[in-house]
């Protein structure tokens, strides 16, 4: 089996910022792809940002600046460090990986969410 775990949400001021984590573990070959995703109340899920194995990111419009992805192919660990937080920031973020289990089979994985408030 293969687990996505998100921590570091919360409540913060506009302004201020939030360090998110995700950590995979269980049956993992490889991770192609890690990135998160965010689903405001009302709204789809998006987005947000990407980092390929190799390091290459990839950040929506609106974070472009703000936010800032990295990931630590050693622990199969990815951080969302969000800066300048505004109150449409407020969202459920969830983490996501393109990977390769032990059984060869490549996946998309989620993890079960971190909630980020914003205060205006």
């Amino acid at each position: 089996q293969v687990q996505l775990v998100e921590s570091g949400g919360g409540l913060v001021q506009a302004g201020g910022s939030l360090r998110l984590s995700c950590a995979a573990s269980g049956s993992i070959l490889s991770i192609y792809v890690m990135g998160w995703y965010r689903q405001a109340p009302g709204k789809e899920r998006e987005l947000v940002a990407f980092i390929i194995s190799d390091g290459r990111t990839n950040y929506v419009d609106s974070v472009k600046g703000r936010f800032t992805i990295s990931r630590d192919n050693a622990t199969k660990t990815v951080y969302l460090q969000m800066n300048s937080l505004k109150p449409e920031d407020t969202a459920v973020y969830y983490c996501n990986a393109d990977l390769i289990a032990t059984t060869l089979r490549r996946g998309d994985y989620w993890g079960k969410g971190t909630l980020v408030t914003v205060s205006s």
